[in-house]
């Protein structure tokens, strides 16, 4: 088995840098959920929602990549770090997924995706480098709340938008076995003011990808 070096770390991380902030991911072998799916009618009101829904969701899975990064360049157990490996590769389905029904929507992702990726990065290093225990309970944090997120986001939605309410009923299925399998590794609890400022942070991500 081949044993890379600092550098072809480096230039790796750099290519998963370009290629989430870019558009083009590394995916899994799963199948988009909307596949055969024909378009649902939506009013222009019921299309805008959806679209900025989408935008919010595309710069939630930027920044869950870069956590994810962020924690495998610091996690000390090799099977932690295998297995954040794994559930970033679904974090990018869930990229490319958000992506093309934005687009479908006829809006944009969030032009902020390189801000929320750094920062993301960033976080996640730090959290690795607090020890394992507390890296996998920040994913469990993290996830549980991505989860209330797409629930409130399925509860906006038109009954009738069966492709996005496909997307995000996936990605919430993704979302709760990342978090359970962060927690069965030795997860942490995390302190509540830790989880307090995790939320802010989030809330203000929402609320500006909402517009930009």
């Amino acid at each position: 088995m081949r044993q890379y070096s600092t550098i072809d770390h480096l230039f790796m991380n750099l290519d998963t840098a370009l290629r989430t902030i870019a558009g083009a991911p590394r995916l899994t072998e799963r199948p988009n959920p909307t596949e055969g799916m024909s378009d649902p009618q939506l009013s222009d009101a019921e299309r805008d929602l959806a679209g900025r829904l989408m935008r919010i969701n595309h710069a939630g899975e930027v920044s869950a990549q870069g956590l994810y990064q962020g924690q495998a360049l610091t996690a000390k157990l090799p099977e932690v770090r295998d297995k954040m490996e794994r559930a970033a590769m679904e974090e990018n389905d869930h990229l490319e997924w958000c992506e093309r029904r934005a687009k479908e929507l006829g809006t944009h992702v969030s032009y902020l995706n390189p801000l929320w990726y750094l920062g993301s990065v960033a976080i996640g290093a730090a959290a690795g480098l607090a020890g394992d225990k507390w890296s996998l309970g920040f994913v469990v944090e993290t996830e549980h709340q991505v989860v209330r997120h797409l629930d409130e986001h399925l509860a906006k939605l038109a009954p009738h938008d069966h492709k996005t309410h496909a997307v995000l009923e996936q990605m919430k299925q993704d979302e709760d076995r990342h978090a359970h399998m962060a927690k069965d590794a030795g997860g942490a609890e995390l302190p509540l003011p830790v989880r307090g400022m995790m939320k802010l942070t989030a809330k203000i991500m929402t609320r500006t990808a909402y517009w930009v």
